[in-house]
This record gives C-alpha cells, structure tokens and sequence, in this order.
C-alpha cells in the first residue's frame, strides 16, 4: 500500500520502542533491587561489589597527587606512575596541587580512568598492571591490600539495572527520588506537574505518596532518604517507621502498645512525637506507651508506676492516676523525680583538659568538612538533633579511626581526611554498643564478666566433687561431662515447626536445670550449680559476700561491678537474649569497670540511656565518673538533658537534621552551650541548669 503524495503517514508497533532503540515495557518489578527483572546484573541488587577500595588508595583526602595522597604510588619502582602522571596531566588541564576532596567527579575520572588518547594514565590502569602481573608475589599483596567492598560500577550504588533508569516522572527516575531527603521529597510531590491523562492515571497513588511522606515527617524522620539500609537505622527509627505506617492504615478502635518510641529522639522532636500519639489517640485508638522519657510520662493522661526496684524487689503498683495529681511522699522513684523531691544533681564543677584527639576534615554522610576536638581524661557528649550527624561523627569517623589506629583494624569506607592530636596519650579504644553479649543462647552476663569461672572452680572443690573427680569444666553448660545430654545444657528443647514460628519447650530429661542429676548433688552451703544460676546479681552478691574464702571474695569482686551499673535484678544465668538493648551495654560496661584496665582507654558509648528510668541514668552516672577517675576518655553520643547537664565538655552538631546539619553548632561547657541562640539543645539545657 503506498499513501497518496502529500498525504499524512502514521507509523505503528507492536514494539516498545523509540528512536530505533527497543525498551523493556516497565512493570512493577523493574524497579524492585530485590528481584531478578529489576536487579543490577553485577551487584545483584547490593550496590556494592568487592573490588578496589578508595579509602585504602587515598586515606588522606586533603592531599594532593603531587604530595603524594595515592598510597600504591609511593615507593622507588610505583612513585614512576605518580611522576608520569605528574607530567602529563596538564594536557587534560588536572590540577595536581589541588586537594583530593576538591576535586570534581569529572577530575577523579581523569585520575582514575585516566586518558588514553592524552597518555595519561590512572589509578585503575596501575591495578590492571596488578592483575596482569600476578604470577609476582608482591604484585598479589598489594592487589590484596587496596581490595574492599566498593561503589559498584555499573550502577553507581543505585542497585538497579541501566533500564529502570531510563522512565522519569517530572524529569526524575526512580534512584534520584531515593536519594533525596524525605523533606525534599514531599516538596518533588507537591509542585509536580502532570498532564491531564497522567494525573487521572496518578491520583490514587499520589494520595498513597502523599500520605506516607507526610506522616514520616510528622514522626520526626524528614532527614532521611528512602534507599537509606535498615541495618543503620537506629531501633527509635525503625520504630517512628512501623509508627508512620499504623497511621497510614487509618484503624480505628485499636490498642497501639509502644515501648519506647522517644529512643533516638531530640527533646526538640519528642513534641512531634507526643502529637502523633494524641493522633492516633483521638481517631479512637487507645495508645499504651513504655517509657522514661519525662516530656512523654507528663504528656499521658494517665500513668502507672511499677516498682519501686527493680527484679524481685519489683512488680507493685506504685502510683497509678493522672499526672496533674501527683503526690509527694510515695514510695515511687517516678513520682519523686516528676515532683522534684530526687533529682540529678548538676556537677559543682566541670574538668578541665588539656590534651585532646582531633578529626579534621570530616564529610561523613552530611558532616560538612568540620575539625572537631575531642577532649582526653573528661566525659564529652557529643548531641544535636536526630540525624544531624553523631552517629556519623563517632561512629563511622573518630571510632573508626581510633580503631585503625590502635587495633590495626582496616579503615572501612570514611569520609575524613586525619586524625591527629595526643593519640599516644591512651593505649586503647572501645566501642560499648548495644549489640547481645554473646552469640549463643547460652551466653549470659556471669560467663560475660568471667565470674562463672571462679564459681565452677568452687564447686569443682567442694568435698564430693573431688571424690567423683568433677572439674570445674563439669560444672559448665558449654561443654560436655556435667551438663544435660539432652538439652546440651540449653534447659529447652526447641521443636522446629516447618510452617509455624518453632516452639520451645522445658527439657524433659532436667527440667530445665541444664546439668545431670549427678553434678546437681554438689551442693555449697545447701546450694547446687543450678540454684547459684537462678540467684539474682545482689542476692548472689549478698551469699558469697557472707563467706570468708579468698574464691568467694574474687566472685563477689567480679559481680560487683553489675551492681554498681544497675544490674543487680538479673539472674547469673539469664541468657544474653533476653537482655534489652541497654542492658547488654550496661554489662559491656560492668565487664571494663570490672577489668580495672590501667593503661588509658577511649570508651565510646551511643545512647548509654537507653531503657533508663532517672534513678537507673544516676547510677550510670556513677560508673562513667568511675572510669574518669582511673584515667580513662568518656565519649558519649546522647540526647537524654541529664546526662548532657553533667558533661565536661559537649559537642553540638546541626542546626537540623539531613542535608541543613553536620556542622558544629557550637562546642564548649554546658554552661557556654545553654547560651547559644542557634543550638536547639542548648534550649532545653538551659531549663535543665
């Protein structure tokens, strides 16, 4: 058929295609990383690949290539490289002298990819030199030295494939979206413009974005970016998250139960908090909420207190009734600290210091470039608002670094270029997290600390063990000879359920008391292994305590510091699984207040108050003192004003959160903080003071 001259032709596919390009038709999956149709086909969706790490070829980025910041250009035979570099690179107008972290992604390429045509070679050139010459020894240490987990190549750390990249709405693909900040997001949305047919085909999922964006800023998470990994999300994040999502379900005549939303959270974004609780509350939803925090225990309309101590001094109703009638006089830690009659005391004077570590150059995630004294022998805390940039400050940069260091640990992916000051002034760091103790079920804060050692030892000396030959090894659960066959000393038997949650059940053999029968015939002072495990930390300290031996005053010795951080309600053998975030920490604590380490340690700790009533946060206010005065560095990242209000030195990161924090509001004693105009925690501080 041939169309009339002048006539208007149309041209027809089946194809999704233009411009003689054929596209895969986009379907849900296409832009899903966790599934094969939508996945980056070399990182599989990860992001990042093994190859050859940036931070181990330029560990100090505040240099130049002429002073040498590649590390594998150094030495007689490799500094060639470097030169020839050198030479050349004015023909692709590089500017040697010029910082690493200054230059433009168009000039890392240069140094990196290089420019054949120009004869300019670079740093990837080097390393395929590496690969090509692996039958030498020393070209496959160094080709192992400079590898690590890297940006994939492919798709930038996107995680899709190229396809999915190539559908836009309002100008931007879907990896562009994610990488902005929740805030710029909902701005994306509110000035996008469709056509008419796009709106129509829009609407309801536009109502869905909407909604969810609006209600993760309402929680106070507007600093975060949607492709952000949940493993560094902090649990009061997670849990502002699964927060967002019940509002957006819109239920009515529910009980929301929360334990302990505010962790994680700025006294400045509690009130946020608090009101979306009020929102849920007046839909027609009752809200139950586990928490210290005082703003949210003063916001309730009604509060119950258990009490007054903790473990089996626990477990009363101490006050129950509205918070505008609190009365004096009870019984309740709560009550006395809302009414004033026990309180924080604010310290007489604050340490002076001297000597100090410094970070400069800080760009981890959104630091700004900042140097940043951190003061040795004193307690700092380090705060701002959530998503600021402690974390990133502490975590990803100083402990990082501290540990490379003095651990000779490898220097994962941060972003700063040296760490310098009076480093030789300590001997060690560590990093007190929140993560369980122990890996294995059996694992407890006894075995923890090493106390159960001696314990076993004093069994295993007790006259009828020394007539059957028991050494202290039967007396542990861990290893064979003493312990239950059946259960391998677990004292549950777990029943896997191939469809259902498994179950687990009292081993029928012991009872759940974890050793033969034999080995529980071994009694101290009419008590066997078994009813020691099952003694709470103050009840086992008050019965060794009352004995004379020289092995009883080692077990009191070494339990002693569980009591001092708080702990004297948990049992010797409770398992590391049931202990709370905090508790681990504490126990980390107990474990180094316990070692009385001489040598100068840096302890850093991230939001030590996590799960503390006041009176709890006053005793671990106790315990850091301690350390301070055996010469060791407190860090601390922390939110909670009580412990802010008793630091030497603080460190204040912000304004906000997200893209506007990351830098230093303003540093100094709390005193000199509470002054600050433009720091939000200096507001609340100065109540505080």
């Amino acid at each position: 058929f041939w169309p009339e001259e002048g006539a208007e032709t149309f041209t027809f596919s089946n194809r999704f295609e233009s411009d003689g390009i054929t596209f895969e038709e986009p379907s849900e999956l296409m832009f899903n990383f966790n599934s094969p149709v939508g996945a980056c086909p070399q990182c599989e969706g990860f992001g990042k690949v093994i190859g050859i790490d940036e931070n181990l070829v330029v560990p100090d980025k505040s240099l130049s290539v002429q002073e040498e910041c590649v590390q594998c250009w150094k030495g007689e035979k490799m500094s060639e490289w470097r030169k020839e570099f050198v030479f050349n690179a004015h023909k692709a107008d590089f500017p040697i002298h010029r910082a690493y972290y200054d230059l433009s992604s168009e000039e890392k390429d240069i140094l990196w990819n290089g420019r054949h045509d120009l004869d300019l070679y670079g740093i990837n050139d080097f390393f395929r030199m590496l690969e090509e010459n692996l039958y030498k020894i020393q070209y496959r240490v160094m080709l192992a030295r400079y590898r690590g987990k890297t940006v994939c190549p492919t798709c930038k750390g996107a995680r899709l494939k190229k396809e999915a990249g190539f559908v836009k709405v309002g100008g931007k693909n879907i990896s562009e979206l994610v990488l902005m900040p929740i805030t710029e997001l909902k701005f994306f949305f509110d000035t996008l413009n469709l056509s008419k047919t796009d709106a129509a085909i829009a609407e309801r999922l536009l109502t869905e974005i909407n909604n969810r964006i609006l209600f993760l800023i309402e929680v106070g998470l507007g600093y975060l970016t949607l492709n952000r990994l949940s493993n560094t999300l902090s649990g009061g994040e997670s849990q502002r998250i699964n927060l967002a999502s019940s509002l957006g379900s819109s239920l009515v005549g529910s009980l929301y139960i929360l334990d302990e939303p505010s962790i994680g959270l700025h006294s400045r974004d509690t009130y946020l908090l608090i009101k979306v609780l009020r929102q849920l509350q007046q839909l027609g939803n009752t809200v139950v909420v586990v928490e210290h925090d005082e703003e949210i225990i003063r916001a309730a309309d009604y509060i119950i207190d258990i009490g007054p101590e903790a473990g089996r001094l626990g477990g009363e109703i101490m006050y129950q009734g509205k918070v505008s009638e609190l009365v004096k006089n009870t019984g309740s830690y709560t009550v006395k600290y809302l009414t004033g009659e026990e309180k924080i005391e604010v310290p007489k004077h604050r340490r002076k210091w001297n000597n100090y570590i410094e970070v400069k150059g800080a760009r981890q995630n959104n630091l700004k470039n900042i140097d940043v004294k951190f003061p040795l022998s004193v307690m700092t805390v380090v705060t701002g608002v959530s998503g600021s940039g402690k974390s990133s400050l502490v975590n990803d940069v100083l402990s990082n670094a501290l540990h490379h260091y003095y651990k000779g640990s490898a220097l994962e992916q941060s972003e700063f270029n040296s760490i310098s000051g009076d480093l030789k002034l300590a001997r060690s760091v560590e990093f007190v997290d929140q993560n369980p103790i122990g890996r294995s079920t059996r694992s407890n804060p006894v075995t923890y600390i090493k106390a159960y050692d001696e314990i076993r030892k004093l069994f295993a000396a007790q006259p009828l063990a020394k007539q059957m030959g028991y050494t202290p090894a039967h007396f542990s659960f861990n290893v064979e000879g003493g312990r239950c066959d059946e259960c391998k000393g677990e004292g549950t038997i777990t029943v896997e359920m191939q469809f259902m949650a498994d179950i687990r059940l009292v081993c029928e053999s012991c009872h759940g008391k974890r050793f033969s029968p034999e080995i529980l015939d071994v009694e101290y002072k009419g008590f066997n292994i078994h009813d020691v495990l099952e003694m709470t930390i103050n009840q086992a300290i008050e019965f060794f305590g009352a004995q004379k031996g020289s092995t009883e005053k080692k077990i009191t010795k070494k339990m002693q510091p569980l009591q001092d951080v708080g702990l004297g309600y948990i049992k010797l053998g409770q398992s590391s699984s049931t202990l709370s975030g905090g508790e681990n920490q504490r126990v980390k604590l107990a474990f180094y207040l316990g070692e009385e380490k001489s040598e100068p340690t840096i302890f850093i700790f991230d939001e030590p108050t996590t799960g503390l009533h006041f009176h709890d946060i006053k005793t671990l206010l106790k315990a850091f003192n301690a350390l301070i005065e055996r010469g060791h560095t407190v860090i601390i990242i922390e939110h909670n004003m009580e412990v802010i209000k008793c630091a030497d030195h603080i460190i204040d990161i912000g304004p906000e959160g997200g893209k506007a924090g990351g830098y230093i509001v303003c540093e100094g004693t709390p005193e000199t903080v509470s002054t600050c105009k433009k720091s939000h925690t200096g507001k609340f501080l100065k109540e505080k003071l």
